[in-house]
């Protein structure tokens, strides 16, 4: 509808529009996550869950309703009428710019559970978000490196014990566990210095899926694996906000999660980790072949 205006003063306005959206609907979920976290019953705690989550959703829809307003940009999504709300996801994606968190946020809100993303411990203590993150259930982990791991070896295996039990919440309410598998944003000076053997895509890093189905490999059954693609080239933020994304595709398939890649050590198993290693590398292939005709067919 103001997409007609010069860029710039769009760019303004929307981050306005993103600033006061996001300072309402954050004030508003303190209440039911500071009650959340002064009691802890469990029922209480998952009425509180589910009011924060009805909250984080309402923040994503006015989002939407701005970017309708400010933004002409085409939306060319399939595959979201595979999504459930009552059910347990890990959704896999390529990543190239920021502006994928809030494509996805877009397509997936109130048709599959809230994204949530595995955060380390420390950013729990992060001013003002830390709190909404936790009242949201996102996962913290506990991850200790290598070298620390030498010089205490009675600490291995307390990281993913510490995951799975801050995954127990996840039985009460549906989740959608989000991982860009990348590690990073896609580029080509990271492409190449990679010298990743796929065209469109990084190497995908298999030690995060690892851990999500070593923790969680009882409960999620269900890979939602999506593909964005920008035709116009990958955007940054601010050309987002500016409305200078023309087009943004996206597909979005559904796969059994095989069983044998449940629950199994990553950090010790060897033949499990060239499992979960192989399995990504054919989801990636196909995922380079998918956005070769994605950005061919724009």
């Amino acid at each position: 509808m103001l997409s007609f205006l010069p860029a710039p003063v769009i760019g303004v306005l929307s981050s306005i529009l993103l600033g006061l959206n996001t300072l309402f609907w954050c004030l508003l979920l303190y209440i039911p996550a500071i009650f959340k976290l002064i009691i802890p019953h469990q029922g209480f705690r998952v009425l509180c869950t589910k009011a924060i989550i009805w909250i984080s959703e309402s923040w994503v829809a006015c989002n939407t309703g701005w970017m309708k307003l400010t933004h002409g940009t085409k939306w060319t999504v399939h595959g979201a009428e595979k999504l459930e709300r009552e059910s347990w996801y890990l959704v896999l994606s390529n990543h190239q710019s920021w502006v994928d968190i809030f494509a996805m946020q877009r397509v997936f809100n109130r048709r599959a559970p809230f994204l949530k993303f595995f955060l380390k411990q420390q950013l729990i203590w992060v001013p003002v978000i830390g709190l909404a993150w936790w009242g949201l259930d996102f996962p913290f982990m506990k991850r200790y490196t290598r070298e620390y791991l030498i010089k205490h070896p009675e600490k291995r295996g307390e990281d993913l014990k510490a995951t799975r039990q801050a995954c127990e919440k996840f039985r009460h309410t549906p989740v959608s566990i989000m991982n860009f598998v990348e590690g990073t944003r896609f580029t080509q000076a990271k492409h190449d210095q990679q010298k990743s053997k796929y065209t469109h895509l990084l190497t995908p890093k298999a030690g995060g899926v690892a851990f999500v189905l070593d923790a969680m490999g009882d409960a999620i059954e269900t890979l939602v694996d999506v593909t964005i693609a920008y035709p116009g080239g990958a955007p940054t933020f601010w050309d987002f906000m500016c409305g200078r994304v023309s087009e943004v595709k996206m597909e979005i398939d559904t796969f059994d999660i095989p069983e044998h890649l449940k629950g199994r050590d990553y950090a010790t198993d060897a033949e499990h980790r060239r499992n979960v290693k192989n399995w990504l590398a054919e989801l990636w292939r196909a995922k380079d072949e998918r956005l070769s005709r994605m950005l061919e067919g724009s």
